[in-house]
């Protein structure tokens, strides 16, 4: 009832009589004041005057279930929603959910995460009140090796979701970052669960510096967040539900063939290492090229100083501009 509450304040310019909601709801007027009090502890400005009502004042950076549901117009992809104040990483969380039964577009999110989880076992920080932890679960019905491709359709929906919130424009650094500038401001982490020859699910997490100030020393150089790029605070909320519908459009158009055909152009476009001189790091050492896109597969593409084209596939391979991150 307190998401459909918030609803009603947020669809309504003046007042709402304490006694249209009780009405409205079939409760009493102790539980709406109760509800409404609820709202003002997590950060919404409600201004009650007596024989008037309630009305929504401008609200600043809420995360809670409430105002999520409140925001989310997507079709599927976070509409089953588990909020959670903390949790270690909401990648274990989602894998718990998932090997538990949880429907296909069930989404985690985090209003702290303890033990964020990056890339190749590395630490992923997570201060409070400041980003958008989340985890997104899939089911699909296609083979294994077709799932390497959804890291790079996160990126895509990352940077789609971002441009429509806060109109600033973003890059993608193969094959699981975003960046503004030369400096991260979205890591993605997808983990897949298989059995013999199918998946039992996916799991997508996105992590995304949102209202960061301040960094720590050692990634000042290398990390950015919207609100630093924008030079304002930036709603969280609308951010993920950009990111959702966003990541529908390009993910049920990857269905219709099961590779980056349809996305390749696109893809490319925004990849920042793009025609630029990168260096491949892999177990059994490194070389260098220049970055001319990805393939079909995903897969990108690095042409060596004699002209042999070599075809990169993410997993223990790192790819990083000859100069520094990108």
């Amino acid at each position: 009832m307190k998401t459909e509450i918030l609803k009603c304040l947020k669809e309504t310019q003046d007042y709402l009589s304490g006694q249209e909601l009780c009405e409205r709801f079939g409760v009493s007027r102790t539980a709406v004041w109760k509800i409404i009090r609820q709202l003002g502890e997590e950060g919404y400005r409600i201004e009650a005057v007596r024989n008037r009502g309630y009305r929504l004042a401008e609200s600043g950076d809420v995360m809670s279930f409430a105002e999520l549901k409140s925001v989310m117009r997507s079709k599927w992809a976070g509409q089953n929603l588990v909020f959670l104040s903390q949790v270690d990483s909401t990648n274990n969380e989602a894998r718990k959910l998932a090997e538990s039964g949880a429907p296909n577009g069930t989404l985690v999110v985090a209003k702290v995460q303890t033990a964020g989880k990056g890339r190749r076992g590395r630490s992923w920080t997570s201060p409070p009140g400041s980003g958008i932890w989340m985890s997104l679960i899939l089911r699909p019905e296609f083979m294994p090796e077709s799932a390497s491709m959804l890291t790079l359709l996160a990126a895509m929906a990352v940077c789609g979701g971002i441009r429509e919130i806060t109109g600033l424009e973003s890059r993608i650094k193969w094959p699981n970052d975003v960046v503004m500038g030369a400096k991260k401001v979205c890591g993605i982490l997808t983990e897949m669960s298989t059995e013999e020859d199918c998946i039992r699910h996916v799991v997508v997490g996105m992590g995304i510096n949102v209202n960061i100030l301040e960094f720590p020393e050692e990634l000042r150089e290398k990390a950015t967040s919207l609100a630093l790029e924008a030079g304002k605070t930036v709603k969280r909320a609308p951010v993920v539900d950009a990111v959702m519908r966003h990541w529908e459009k390009c993910y049920e158009t990857y269905l219709d063939t099961l590779d980056m055909r349809i996305l390749k152009n696109d893809y490319n476009s925004h990849l920042i290492n793009y025609g630029r001189q990168v260096q491949v790091l892999t177990p059994l050492g490194s070389y260098e090229g220049i970055a001319r896109g990805i393939n079909d597969r995903g897969e990108l593409l690095v042409e060596r100083s004699g002209g042999e084209v070599r075809q990169v596939v993410s997993g223990e391979v790192s790819v990083r501009g000859i100069y520094g991150y990108v």
